[in-house]
């Protein structure tokens, strides 16, 4: 059983509501699909991807995973919590430099 919370500073300061939801979204599609590249749905007996968005001087996205797997699978979890983190990180910031191309 692990649990990550990352925050990762965006410093975007101006998105609409819709593309907020999208960004927290396509960071916990992300990271779900990250897990199950390298665990099989039967391996992983609860897995929860919480994002937050705070909007304060900078724009920060808060993703928060909890991972449990049984005593048996071998599986670094906290590594693949990290690695799933990190694309999730480079697949939003290409989103968020799609948008900011767009204005």
């Amino acid at each position: 059983m692990a649990e990550g919370k990352r925050v990762i500073h965006i410093g975007l300061p101006e998105l609409g509501e819709e593309e907020l939801i999208e960004i927290g979204e396509l960071a916990q599609e992300t990271i779900i699909k990250e897990v199950f590249d390298v665990l099989n749905r039967s391996d992983v007996k609860d897995i929860e991807v919480t994002t937050r968005i705070n909007r304060d001087e900078t724009l920060d996205l808060e993703i928060e995973v909890y991972l449990e797997v049984p005593i048996f699978v071998k599986a670094d979890v906290d590594e693949l919590i990290d690695k799933a983190v990190e694309k999730a990180y480079e697949v939003v910031e290409r989103r968020l430099k799609g948008l900011a191309a767009k204005d």
